[in-house]
């Protein structure tokens, strides 16, 4: 346990020395005098463990800190805090759950662990009365965490809506500014080292899903399950749908909503692509960079915008909350590294439930009567169509048809578009998105 009495260095034991954690440990050294003005007290990494001590890396370590057994860091006594940057979850859990136990405060970035199983070990943070920090999990450098918990703690969060995927957000600019289709986008991604070998959690939505959960369970005051909330990936968006939503005046990003439904009382959190109009400043956020657009009842709108990944960016969050540990243990701060439940709110809203206008794409037969058919059944639904274009260009005996349609509820939505997609004229799987007006 930190003794806040004690001047001597505050220890770290550091979990991972991969792209993050060798970003903390250079950063450390880099900015330590800086550090020890600020805070008072040195930040020493003691003791770092790594999956393969043989690697080559572009940091030479001293053969005395590095090891490969995640329990030299709770065995060893004078590690105050230690830094989870491993990624997973089970060992990660189980590395945290233990160091809690243990007396020893921890900092982590691992998104995944939270969302999947913060109720648990914030519990235990509780019980233990042992700090976890996280400002690293979510938005890279934008310290998006601290803001909820500590500068907006007088609001009542009406409403958030963040780009927080930048590989998502690299990819659909691409298609947009360049004209690179989806596979195109994403290997040049891949090639530039923003996407992974295996893409899958970037681009099928649930890296921003589970920031998303976070931000939810922060500003709802209860953990919402990865079960309660809707997540659509870029995967199924085309060039024809970047050109056509471009058109109309709107871009396409990979969207997180959270959002308090004044009518139920409940919470509302989904992720997937949609239209959002081309004069809203979200539409101008760009590359591989974040933002996250706040509106809370006393403080209004507020936007927060950097880096939401790489190296020096994640680093940075990870270093500040070393820093607020660091304070804490000197008693200078409110620990706020904690989950506070607040119960204010309701439960998750059913996303059938929400409400919104779409977009929708239809791969037919190009023949007569068509249209009348698909307008019949969104008009069986009371679904309205706003405006409709049908390029002049078709292929073979298909026509694409794209569909701008008024407001309805999902479920109402996802009805409609099911009937549709069964008719004998209907070729390709329906692409349906939301339009959001923010």
């Amino acid at each position: 346990m930190v003794d806040p009495d004690n001047n001597t260095p505050l220890k770290i034991g550091l979990a991972g020395f991969g792209n993050v954690g060798s970003g903390v440990y250079k950063n450390l050294l880099k900015n330590q005098n800086l550090l020890k003005e600020r805070i008072g007290r040195d930040l020493v990494i003691h003791r770092i463990v790594v999956r393969d001590i043989d690697k080559q890396r572009d940091i030479d370590l001293p053969a005395d800190l590095v090891s490969t057994n995640l329990n030299d860091l709770i065995e060893d006594d004078d590690i105050d805090i230690i830094v989870e940057l491993i990624g997973g979850t089970d060992c990660a859990f189980d590395l945290i759950k233990s160091a809690l136990e243990n007396g020893k405060t921890v900092v982590t970035g691992n998104k995944a662990l939270l969302a999947e199983h913060g109720k648990e070990l914030f519990a235990i943070s509780d019980r233990e009365k042992t700090p976890i920090y996280f400002e690293a999990a979510v938005a890279g450098g934008i310290p998006i965490i601290k803001t909820i918990q500590e500068s907006l703690v007088g609001n009542s969060i009406e409403s958030m809506a963040g780009i927080i995927n930048g590989t998502s957000n690299y990819i659909l600019g691409r298609m947009c500014d360049v004209g690179l289709d989806y596979e195109e986008a994403l290997a040049e991604a891949q090639q530039l080292g923003y996407a992974e070998s295996d893409p899958a959690l970037d681009v099928n939505g649930w890296d921003a899903a589970h920031k998303a959960i976070i931000l939810a369970s922060l500003s709802y005051g209860s953990w919402v399950r990865s079960e309660d909330i809707f997540v659509e990936g870029i995967e199924k968006i085309s060039l024809a749908d970047i050109q056509v939503a471009r058109d109309l005046g709107y871009v396409i990003k990979l969207l997180a909503v959270i959002r308090l439904d004044a009518e139920s009382g409940n919470i509302e959190v989904r992720v997937q692509p949609s239209l959002i109009p081309k004069s809203h400043i979200l539409a101008s956020v760009n590359g591989v960079f974040n933002a996250i657009f706040v509106r809370g009842d006393i403080v209004g709108e507020t936007l927060f915008y950097g880096s939401g990944a790489g190296q020096d960016p994640t680093s940075s969050s990870v270093i500040s909350d070393l820093a607020d540990a660091a304070a804490h243990s000197h008693g200078g701060t409110v620990n706020r590294a904690r989950f506070i439940p607040h119960g204010l709110y309701g439960k998750p809203l059913p996303v059938d439930e929400s409400v919104s206008q779409y977009y929708l794409r239809l791969s037919v037969d190009d023949q007569p009567g068509v249209v009348a058919r698909i307008a019949g059944i969104l008009g069986e639904h009371k679904i309205g169509i706003s405006s409709m274009i049908q390029p002049e260009e078709h292929s073979g005996d298909a026509a694409t048809i794209f569909l701008m349609l008024y407001f309805a509820s999902f479920g109402t939505m996802k009805k409609a578009v099911a009937e549709i997609a069964k008719l004998d004229c209907t070729q390709d799987e329906p692409v349906l998105m939301r339009v959001e007006s923010l």
